[in-house]
């Protein structure tokens, strides 16, 4: 019966008490017993009569129907601290980390009901769109499990998929909720920073714009909106986090609304970034839908220099990255893998000067990017370069004919709404001729969250994604 329920659903079934949390507990554990073994979404999994146990207790307490997420069993991504469990950050040396209070995050799904049953596995240090490490080893792709998930999220994406747990949260640098959501057929948000609020490290934040941000990833966009509400808004230790104007479940955009809306088009920003055939054109297939029954699609031929863009966002996230590395004694750690090696050594060769010019050249994106946004409501662009590759490959190395000058510049597409801290949404767009899902970003402006919730919940009216399940889970 849970597998035809959304998670406000199943919320609402409980406060009926037509099932009980240890019920829905018991289903999900169920699930995770038979297919996290072949998938490895899930680790540092509670045991399960502790799991039962909460589960019960929730079941004898006077609940107030104000807790959004009453008994629905949620894992969470292997950056934030659940007190009691690892945080491992996919390194061996952090894997007896044990977390002494819980995040942001955490502390905001407790109070709503959730039951923290473990954690979704992650790249290590969260670095890079391939889900491997060498403490969990390599997360599978629920649609073939010889294909990468993507990343950095890609274990909260498979146990969405393979209906481990309701709903996920996630963390955002370079599409790492939008990346894994689009390798498999969920919606993946990207919010503007600051709308979930986080544990920061102020000596390094306040330098820097906010590049990474929690986000969260769903197979409904209905789904994302009940989450959204219980995580987002002002926290006194966030001086960056704000409130929505309203409840996401709430964001609607009507039939009339929605014939009004304009869309610009981005692809392959003439011909600046390479794509794997077939990418383009499914994208394509449903804005011709959309254009053709609804709203106004046009091609924007766009002036952004992608040279100036991929240089200011990589100066900016080594920088970045390099810092928190050494604040926490990492920087000269020899078992770091590729990419954090490739952060380091770029992140401690930059100079003052290096970060003057790549904060410049943001500006001029900026600019542009709200010269766009004088044309259109929202932009759209693929969500990845390449479908799901061979989980047991590094990162692709060549995209066509093109080579890849580093471990991420195959997730480039990315980049244009986390340099500029955009809000934005990863779709589904349907399968590839083998099988593969694929997605593409609707991205609103600045502070607009509410509005791009709002459009993916029509989008997915129209097209139903969310029905198509894989096979075998």
């Amino acid at each position: 019966m849970l597998e035809t329920l959304s998670a406000n659903e199943i919320v609402s079934s409980i406060y009926r008490k037509e099932i009980t949390p240890e019920e829905v507990v018991s289903y999900y554990l169920d699930r995770i017993n038979k297919f996290n073994p072949i998938l490895n979404a899930i680790v540092s999994l509670k045991k399960e009569d502790m799991i039962i146990e909460e589960a019960k207790s929730l079941t004898q307490t006077e609940t107030n129907q104000d807790m959004l997420l009453f008994g629905l069993p949620l894992a969470i991504k292997d950056l934030f601290d659940v007190k009691g469990l690892p945080t491992s950050y996919g390194l061996p040396l952090y894997k007896s980390n044990i977390a002494k209070k819980n995040s942001i995050l955490v502390d905001r799904l407790i109070k709503h009901g959730a039951i923290i049953i473990g954690k979704t596995n992650i790249p290590e240090l969260a670095i890079g769109s391939h889900t491997t490490n060498k403490l969990y080893g390599v997360t599978a792709n629920v649609y073939d499990q010889s294909k990468t998930a993507g990343g950095s999220s890609g274990g909260a994406a498979t146990a969405v998929a393979a209906s481990l747990v309701p709903f996920a949260d996630g963390s955002d640098m370079m599409g790492s909720c939008r990346n894994p959501a689009a390798y498999a057929n969920l919606y993946g948000y990207r919010p503007t920073p600051g709308l979930i609020p986080e544990d920061r490290n102020m000596k390094i934040d306040e330098k820097f714009p906010l590049l990474s941000t929690p986000g969260c990833i769903a197979r409904t966009p209905n789904d994302l909106a009940l989450l959204l509400d219980a995580i987002s808004g002002v926290h006194a230790s966030d001086p960056y986090s704000f409130d929505p104007p309203s409840s996401f479940r709430k964001s609607h955009i009507s039939d009339d609304e929605f014939l009004k809306i304009r869309v610009g088009w981005l692809g392959d920003l003439n011909k600046q970034y390479t794509f794997e055939d077939g990418i383009l054109n499914m994208c394509e297939n449903v804005l011709k839908r959309l254009d053709e029954d609804f709203l106004s699609v046009n091609q924007e031929t766009s002036i952004i220099n992608t040279s100036d863009l991929w240089h200011s966002w990589t100066t900016l996230r080594a920088k970045n990255n390099y810092l928190h590395l050494e604040e926490a004694n990492l920087q000269e750690h020899p078992d770091l893998g590729f990419g954090a090696q490739w952060e380091l050594e770029k992140g401690k060769e930059l100079k003052t000067e290096d970060l003057k010019v790549a904060f410049s050249q943001r500006e001029e994106c900026k600019k542009i990017a709200d010269q766009m946004f004088g044309k259109y409501d929202f932009l759209v662009m693929p969500s990845a370069q390449v479908f799901p590759f061979e989980k047991d490959k590094d990162y692709p190395k060549k995209i066509s004919d093109k080579n890849m000058d580093s471990y991420h510049r195959w997730m480039e597409v990315v980049t244009f709404s986390s340099l500029l801290g955009l809000p934005s949404i990863s779709v589904p767009v349907g399968f590839s001729k083998s099988g593969l899902p694929m997605g593409m970003q609707i991205i609103g402006k600045k502070g607009y969250d509410l509005n791009v919730v709002a459009f993916a919940k029509k989008y997915e009216e129209i097209f139903n994604h969310s029905a198509n399940r894989p096979n075998g889970f």
